[in-house]
């Protein structure tokens, strides 16, 4: 099976190769690990949000934006498709990976998480990847330090001049187009917790609405969240029929409140809130041979309260 880390060092190759056209930032550190600035210190902007994606992907989806409205407002939304969900969304997008180290604080996706392989997707899709150099995408308000990348260098088992670790703000216009590609993703693995095979989906795609670049990181996290959990919808093609379908959508909708307001009653703990909430508003199953499924609905109201 192919390396995700391989692919996504292309894309890597890709942002260094234009990372003044995208307006991002990068340099090494002292110990030879590669930092790209996609949303901290630099702006980026649509494009590096969408290459982004892309690299948290490992150049497994096709991701691009089109124009759409929220209560009558015009807003970008982001389309990801990919027909390797499984591989690309899972054992890639997905954030699974918690930093923390010395003060510094941040979320990782991207392939790196297949070379340590410790989750159970990669055990259920028997994946564990293999290659010198990797890639790690990190949610973060703060640049990573040599001691971040040396920890990771250590966990994935590759040299620190071998990582590569793009960063970015999720108040920052690539954390809104990240967040964006996500609902496809974020509903596979609410299938896959609920127990059915992901290797039965055979493809998946996921739309929500750029969220507006917040002031604050927790005003950034709320309306990202909100993007997704009432504005955004997932559709796959699978296999096989199950049970397990009805619990795809997100139970967001039954607080009827944007998540600014969901979040602060759980004092920012988001441990607090049910696991059903982090999941699109939307979700459609097409069964190879069956039924197909519409479950769940947008929340338009709470998309204008969380943007406008």
């Amino acid at each position: 099976m192919e390396s995700v880390n391989r692919m996504a060092i292309e894309l890597a190759d890709e942002a260094l190769d234009f990372a003044d056209e995208l307006d991002i930032g990068a340099f090494d550190l002292e110990n030879g690990a590669t930092v790209l600035d996609f949303g901290v210190d630099f702006e980026g902007g649509m494009e590096a949000g969408l290459l982004l994606a892309e690299l948290q992907t490992a150049g497994l989806a096709t991701v691009q934006t089109r124009m759409d409205e929220v209560a009558g407002a015009a807003f970008p939304h982001v389309e990801l498709t990919c027909d390797r969900p499984g591989l690309g969304l899972l054992c890639s997008q997905k954030a699974g990976w918690q930093l923390s180290l010395d003060g510094f604080e941040g979320l990782g996706s991207g392939p790196a998480r297949a070379l340590v392989a410790d989750e159970a997707e990669f055990r259920a899709l028997g994946y564990t990847d293999a290659f010198d150099l990797t890639v790690l995408s990190i949610e973060s308000d703060s640049l990573p330090t040599e001691a971040v990348a040396e920890r990771i260098a250590e966990e994935a088992g590759v040299n620190t001049d071998g990582v590569y670790l793009p960063t970015y703000a999720t108040a920052s216009i690539a954390g809104s187009v990240s967040a964006a590609a996500r609902p496809a993703e974020m509903a596979l693995f609410r299938l896959f917790e609920a127990g059915y095979d992901p290797q039965k989906v055979l493809s998946a795609t996921g739309s929500a609405p750029v969220a507006p670049v917040a002031g604050g990181e927790e005003e950034a996290i709320a309306r990202t969240t909100d993007s997704v959990v009432h504005g955004g919808q997932a559709h796959f093609t699978v296999r096989e029929d199950s049970d397990a379908f009805d619990a795809l959508p997100s139970t967001a909708s039954e607080y009827d409140a944007p998540s600014r307001a969901v979040f602060a009653d759980a004092d920012w703990e988001m441990s607090e809130v049910a696991e059903g909430y982090f999941a699109p508003a939307q979700v459609t199953i097409n069964v190879v041979g069956g039924p197909t499924y519409a479950l769940g609905d947008t929340r338009e109201d709470l998309l204008a309260e969380s943007f406008l």
